[in-house]
């Protein structure tokens, strides 16, 4: 969630009463609508095509309404579009029975009417059943039914969009809304969502594709699969297939297909009565990391700032055959360590240096690793990393789904591989203030203390989420005027970790702020959690106003945001991540630049998904975090975690580059053409080298890994694949690197 939010991935505007049929850039039977009328406020009577807007605004759909005369307006609003719709376009259509209202990305909910007929709505208006619920991230491509919709061929059209902006640069954003006839093919849906995959053991991958029929229509035609590779450049396979299927009604198709980087099933139907045609790419998820050895490992970083005389809960990272049995020698007095679950767990000792001998065992073997625990004013000697709930359940997060998390990164593994805390975002607050002033959680959260316990029990740390504003993003109550009774309570509760977002109190700014006014209520809060008995990481959520990278520490923060909110997308990895190049040298133990939230697995703030990036596009988004040594904070439903994700998650080798405890970041030290080169210096002498294809074409090159590692070509040198957990072949000069569209290779090199 963003305040200033959405300078990134929120282009937003809105839309005026002309249609542009055939006009540039805009292909034939689609009606392009750049302008609309808009009012800010509330009125019914704004959905009937009759209404009087003419004394209404005029602004585009390119830009958000708070950038066209309507700075820091936040609450409810109207567009209406008028639309002169032709008769002729049904003629570019199979089955005119539809209506296409295709709307974009709008900030933060809608609900949408066609000549006084509702056909769609996305998100919740704070008046509904449940309260708001904001979904700027979603795309709104309505259907309106025509047998249903009085549409005036030839005439004047109106559409009406009811928004509601919770905070931020609210209303249209993305691309210029649009409306169009659909053909009887485009009932039909096969998308990547709607596909899942099972890895077998000779390397090739199960697909099951579920294919819907949305249209009471019924179709026939033929379905076309064909197998492509980047590297050759060629169809490895081609499978063609009659395909029937009713109005509504869905069936699954089935395949079993070779996978690896830079493959991909790209799927066509035909419909055999017109000859229209859509089409799917199904990029195939394919496996990297080994599986877990039998024999013990121990991850995660070795070392943990925490405050003397805090509480303190810790779970040992380890891998190995069940059971495992932990032991500690030198375990300072006043810890415990549970011999079967790992978790340490007491008092953090008097200020100094406690050097640990962690020992793991079981019946294939043993590992051993010093941790030391750092008894002092420093916290987040490594980057956090855990789960945070707003990717998956935005506002709508529960105990429930916070718990059930918590066990899934317990039982599952990931918590072995150092996956460690369990952070609430925006949602959990209640409606009021208590008669004390305390703010409690809502009817979703009865019990936080209860909660904060039973994270505590499992070994995990608790996160929670507020603003310095009066309210959150969401619309919750913030910690404005109670930072210090807001932190005390939070530390009650067994708090260990705060996302503090910026949100309402943006509004409290000048429009030409200084540095000072930003740090301000960062401060407050900053001086109120260091004065709780407990070790709190602080995490500044800011976006990088005023250059937070040079300041965030001094307000007492250990994590700051540097960019807007990220979407699972491509061109959003690239802003959000690739942009932090020329900042990397702020990072240090205990200061860490934020990209934001990881957006693999199942993600959708409320409405989960699989995530919208290719298998080699997560590759490269969890490459780079590691390499920025940035937050690796989870934003996925944990509850529909598969194979892929998992194996995509759990490489220890991987996530070593990340919690390396030297705590430097990479530096980009080559920028190409569609193509870059980063470094980052690891505590043991080693580099970490991570080579990315930013372009959309398989890319081979040949690089000599000594140049990055020593400085100089032509030396010998030891280098891992860190994805493979495998060591290269060559021990010098120069290697070929194969890369995918958006890939990566990252290797660590001695």
């Amino acid at each position: 969630m963003t305040t200033l939010r959405h300078w990134i991935a929120c282009l937003s505007g809105t839309i005026l009463l002309q249609h542009a049929y055939g006009a540039a850039g805009a292909p034939p039977g689609r009606i392009t609508m750049p302008q609309a009328r808009f009012a800010t406020g509330d009125d019914p009577r704004r959905a009937q095509p009759d209404f009087d807007d003419s004394s209404w605004a005029t602004i585009d759909t390119k830009r958000n309404y708070e950038k066209q005369g309507f700075e820091g307006y936040d609450g409810y609003s109207w567009y209406r579009i008028h639309v002169t719709i032709p008769s002729s376009l049904k003629a570019s259509s199979d089955w005119p029975q539809r209506l296409r209202v295709y709307l974009s990305g709008i900030d933060d909910a809608d609900e949408t009417w066609l000549n006084g007929v509702p056909i769609g709505k996305t998100g919740r208006m704070p008046d509904a059943p449940g309260g708001f619920d904001g979904r700027w991230q979603a795309v709104r491509d309505y259907h309106a039914d025509l047998s249903k919709v009085p549409l005036r061929w030839d005439r004047d059209n109106v559409i009406a969009i009811r928004v509601y902006d919770g905070v931020g640069g609210g209303g249209f954003h993305r691309d210029v809304p649009s409306i169009s006839i659909p053909n009887r093919a485009d009932g039909l849906r096969f998308g990547p969502e709607r596909a899942q995959f099972d890895f077998r053991r000779d390397g090739k991958v199960a697909v099951s594709l579920n294919a819907a029929n949305d249209f009471p229509t019924r179709q026939r035609g033929r379905m076309v699969m064909e197998l492509f590779d980047q590297r050759s450049g060629k169809t490895l396979q081609r499978q063609a297939q009659a395909f029937t299927l009713a109005a509504g009604q869905s069936r699954t198709l089935n395949w079993v297909l070779p996978t690896g980087p830079g493959v991909e099933a790209r799927l066509r139907y035909v419909d055999a009565q017109s000859g229209h045609s859509i089409a799917s790419r199904l990029p195939l998820p394919y496996l990297l990391t080994p599986p877990d050895s039998a024999v013990p490992a121990i991850h995660g970083a070795s070392v943990l700032g925490a405050r003397p005389g805090t509480p303190l809960a810790h779970r040992i990272p380890a891998t190995g055959k069940a059971p495992l049995r932990y032991s500690a020698a030198k375990l300072p007095a006043g810890l415990t360590l549970d011999a079967a679950t790992g978790v340490i767990a007491g008092t953090v000792p008097a200020a100094g240096s406690y050097p640990i001998e962690l020992r793991v065992e079981n019946t294939a073997g043993a590992a051993s690793q010093v941790w030391t625990l750092e008894a002092g004013d420093k916290l987040a000697l490594t980057p956090p990393m855990g789960w945070n709930s707003w990717n998956a359940f935005g506002v709508n997060v529960s105990d429930a789904q916070v718990r059930a998390s918590a066990r899934i990164l317990v039982e599952s593994g990931l918590a072995a591989k150092g996956w460690s805390s369990v952070n609430i975002d925006d949602g959990w607050q209640a409606a009021a203030r208590a008669s004390d002033g305390e703010l409690p959680g809502n009817e979703r959260f009865p019990n936080m203390p209860a909660l904060g316990r039973y994270l505590h029990g499992l070994g995990l740390r608790f996160g929670i989420y507020s603003s310095p504003g009066p309210a959150t993003c969401g619309k919750y109550l913030g910690a404005y005027e109670h930072e210090a009774q807001d932190a005390a309570t939070y530390a009650s509760w067994g708090v260990d970790f705060l996302k503090y977002d910026l949100c309402s109190y943006s509004d409290m700014i000048a429009k030409t702020p200084t540095r000072a006014a930003h740090m301000l209520p960062y401060q407050k809060m900053g001086e109120a959690l260091k004065a709780q008995p407990r070790s709190i990481v602080y995490s500044l959520c800011q976006y990088g106003e005023q250059q937070v990278w040079e300041w965030g520490a001094d307000v007492g923060g250990q994590a700051w945001r540097m960019t807007g909110d990220i979407l699972d997308t491509w061109d959003s990895v690239l802003e959000t991540g690739f942009s932090a190049a020329p900042y990397t040298q702020h990072v240090a133990p205990g200061r860490w630049n934020d990209p934001d939230m990881l957006v693999v697995g199942h993600v959708g703030w409320g409405d989960p998904k699989p995530s919208r990036l290719t298998p080699d596009e997560q590759y490269s988004h969890i490459s780079l975090w590691s390499m920025l040594a940035a937050p690796l904070l989870l934003g996925n439903d944990l509850t529909k975690l598969d194979a892929f994700t998992m194996n995509l998650l759990g490489n220890t080798e991987v996530l070593a580059i990340n919690q390396d405890i030297l705590g430097r970041a990479a530096r980009r030290v080559q920028d190409g053409d569609d193509w870059q080169i980063w470094v980052k210096p690891l505590a043991d002498g080693r580099k970490a080298i991570g080579v990315f294809n930013m372009g959309d074409k398989f890319r081979r090159m040949r690089i000599d890994p000594a140049l990055y590692a020593k400085g100089q070509s032509g030396l010998p040198y030891q280098a891992r694949d860190a994805w493979r957990q495998q060591a290269l072949a060559s021990t010098g000069g120069a290697i070929d690197v194969e890369l995918p569209a958006h890939g990566v290779m990252l290797l660590t090199v001695r």
